[in-house]
């Protein structure tokens, strides 16, 4: 088991990583898993997903029970030369105090993913709900990851964080 940070090769599947599958809680105490666009901030450790207020039933979620799990486990889906299966166990937050905002903050994360996003932009008053959006921030604490993506195989863990 190693500790505190991931090899540079899981951070780039992270980085490169299109949809995860971010996993909540809810009030049934069941899991609910949302199909989401990753961005993964490797400065800081932290992986972000932005959501709608449109769909914001997993935002209120979280907030009764920030336990989330996040799954990158398709290959097709992975912009990265390395490509592993990650399953990361984490604690997350809710930050919408100013949805209008706050979530500009993460463009240049969703610009190096996503550089078509400036063309959604320059249109985003013509769907204004849909810009309307929370932060929704994972701080990573347990990680599991196929090498290769090869789930037959053990899988290494990770306790991140410190």
């Amino acid at each position: 088991m190693n500790t505190y940070r991931l090899p540079q090769e899981v951070e780039d599947v992270l980085e490169g990583a299109l949809v995860a599958i971010l996993t909540v809680v809810n009030e049934k105490n069941e899991p609910v898993s949302h199909p989401m666009l990753p961005l993964y901030d490797r400065d800081r450790g932290l992986l972000y997903f932005t959501s709608s207020i449109l769909f914001s039933k997993k935002l209120e979620y979280i907030k009764k029970n920030p336990r989330v799990s996040v799954l990158i486990s398709h290959r097709e889906y992975v912009n990265s030369d390395k490509y592993h299966a990650i399953e990361i166990k984490g604690d997350a937050r809710v930050f919408d105090q100013d949805l209008s905002r706050e979530w500009q903050k993460l463009l240049p994360l969703w610009r190096k993913k996503e550089p078509y996003i400036d063309t959604y932009l320059k249109q985003r008053f013509a769907l204004p709900l849909f810009w309307e959006r929370a932060i929704i921030e994972v701080r990573p604490r347990k990680v599991r990851v196929w090498r290769d993506g090869d789930l037959e195989k053990e899988p290494e863990y990770y306790i991140v964080g410190g």
